[in-house]
């Protein structure tokens, strides 16, 4: 592996989200992304490509959907990467054509998703009757990278600028250590009391999640509160600790029955019983989802044949474009769990 890569950190971001309705948004997309690139340390070729794909996959929203969206957020590391999710709701296109050059003619000269894949780092499709989620992330070329198994997307109320829920990410060597919040109700004071929780997880993301827990309601007090919950997974013990107050939902999925991981009533910040740190073993190779209440819990992602060997980017984009009630904030979080200095 690529030992830069390895120790990160990942901080709460809202991921962008630029509506393709018609072509003139397009154009737009494409600006927003290229600046997006260049502000994040691409070449102008670099940047380039970036313009080349997100033309090519808002053209195929038109085409294909008639209307969708493309997601962009940065990816952090040394370099940085970009991250393009094109998401709709059309009937699925047939990703065989589509794949081959000049397929998307009909009267103008596409590129075809083939060209597409040669451009990007990472490339993964989930495409069936409710619709297509295609991820492309890119790095500068001369990088070698070490592509994250972690997915994320998160979005605010009414694209408030203030979003209430906040997570992080903290690797070191083959341990993971995840965090998320939800600050009670939603906007700046929301925001406030999830900050503060953030705050208090990144001074010791490895700490023991009791103690960590104890840490972040110390540092929550004053604010309006939320709902926590944490997460470390040990590569090397092959196990998952879990701790969680309020109604963040966390759900392990592997080759079984998926698991539900238990919550406990209570208000960080406020007050909760203290609860015991539960272990779980045999998790090498799971994904683990954690999703903040502003999405629905009743989905099951073997309604979607295939889904869970997807990159966890597609995974979150999915369970975000069907099960986003649209009256809170709401993020997604997916994670491949497995050891990352292989």
């Amino acid at each position: 592996g690529n030992d830069l890569q390895m120790d990160l950190k990942l901080h709460s971001s809202l991921t962008q989200v630029l509506p393709i309705e018609d072509s003139s948004q397009v154009g737009h997309a494409r600006r927003i992304a290229q600046k997006l690139a260049e502000q994040s340390g691409f070449d102008a070729t670099d940047a380039g490509r970036v313009a080349l794909v997100v033309t090519e996959l808002g053209s195929n929203i038109l085409k294909h959907a008639s209307n969708g969206e493309l997601h962009l957020r940065v990816l952090p590391g040394s370099p940085l990467g970009i991250e393009i999710i094109a998401v709709d709701r059309g009937n699925g296109f047939d990703l065989h054509d589509c794949m081959a050059d000049g397929f998307s003619t009909r009267g103008t000269q596409g590129i075809g998703l083939g060209s597409v894949m040669r451009q990007v780092q990472v490339f993964d499709v989930h495409t069936d009757a409710r619709g297509t989620v295609l991820l492309t992330r890119f790095y500068p070329r001369a990088a070698s990278v070490n592509d994250l198994r972690v997915g994320v997307t998160q979005h605010s109320l009414h694209d408030d600028p203030a979003c209430g829920d906040a997570w992080e990410v903290a690797i070191k060597g083959s341990q993971v250590s995840l965090l998320m919040i939800d600050g009670l109700g939603h906007g700046p004071e929301a925001e406030d009391a999830a900050k503060a929780g953030a705050t208090a997880f990144n001074r010791e993301p490895f700490a023991d999640p009791g103690v960590l827990l104890e840490e972040i309601h110390h540092d929550m007090r004053g604010t309006r509160g939320g709902a926590v919950a944490l997460a470390q997974f040990h590569g090397e013990q092959d196990r998952l600790r879990f701790v969680g107050i309020g109604n963040i939902g966390a759900t392990l999925i592997g080759e079984d029955k998926p698991r539900g991981l238990a919550s406990h009533p209570g208000i960080v910040g406020l007050q909760y019983r203290k609860v015991p740190v539960v272990d779980y073993a045999e998790c090498t190779g799971k994904l683990l989802i954690l999703y903040s209440d502003g999405l629905q819990s009743r989905w099951n992602l073997r309604d979607y044949p295939g889904l869970m060997y997807r990159h966890p980017a597609i995974i979150a984009a999915v369970l975000h474009r069907d099960f986003c009630r649209g009256r809170d904030d709401v993020t997604v979080l997916v994670i491949a769990l497995e050891k990352l200095d292989d």
